[in-house]
């Protein structure tokens, strides 16, 4: 059995997360999604929202799971039996960074595979970052995240204020 990891924080998920999901999840036998937790960063979302919002998304995909984490990734890995991490690729600028943590990660342990994948060309451009920052304008985000993300969003704006 092939088992992947896909980490990052989905603070919110978005649709390109979702099409990297997809993908990944029709190449291996199994994907687990790992929600970071990220010490660094401040998230508009608790780690139990996002893996909710996760879990709803990706429901009908059976071979996939959620599960929160942190600390390092490789350690999620191995806790997972995975032997691929899946990283998702938007620009050039990403490819760099990305590349980096793989070659970090190859030296913790050799036994884990990168596996990248390219955002289909209608996500190219899109973050959560950029994401959260027009929901919390008040901005129309239903091209960009599933219509319960939409709504998280909006519920979670509405409660701290605009442009909060």
């Amino acid at each position: 059995m092939i088992r992947a990891i896909y980490p990052g924080s989905f603070d919110p998920v978005t649709l390109g997360h979702l099409d990297i999901i997809r993908r990944a999840a029709g190449v291996v036998d199994e994907l687990v999604v790992g929600v970071l937790t990220n010490k660094s960063k401040r998230p508009l979302f608790s780690i139990g929202e996002r893996v909710e919002m996760l879990k709803r998304c990706t429901a009908g995909l059976e071979n996939v799971r959620v599960l929160s984490f942190d600390g390092l990734t490789v350690e999620f890995a191995r806790s997972q039996d995975a032997r691929i991490i899946v990283r998702g690729l938007r620009a050039v600028t990403d490819f760099e960074v990305e590349m980096q943590i793989a070659q970090n990660n190859r030296i913790v342990d050799h036994n884990i595979e990168t596996m990248f994948l390219t955002t289909g060309l209608q996500y190219a451009y899109l973050s959560s970052t950029i994401v959260k920052e027009m929901a919390s304008y008040g901005a129309d985000v239903s091209n960009f995240v599933t219509p319960d993300v939409a709504a998280a969003l909006a519920e979670k704006f509405a409660a701290k204020g605009p442009a909060e």
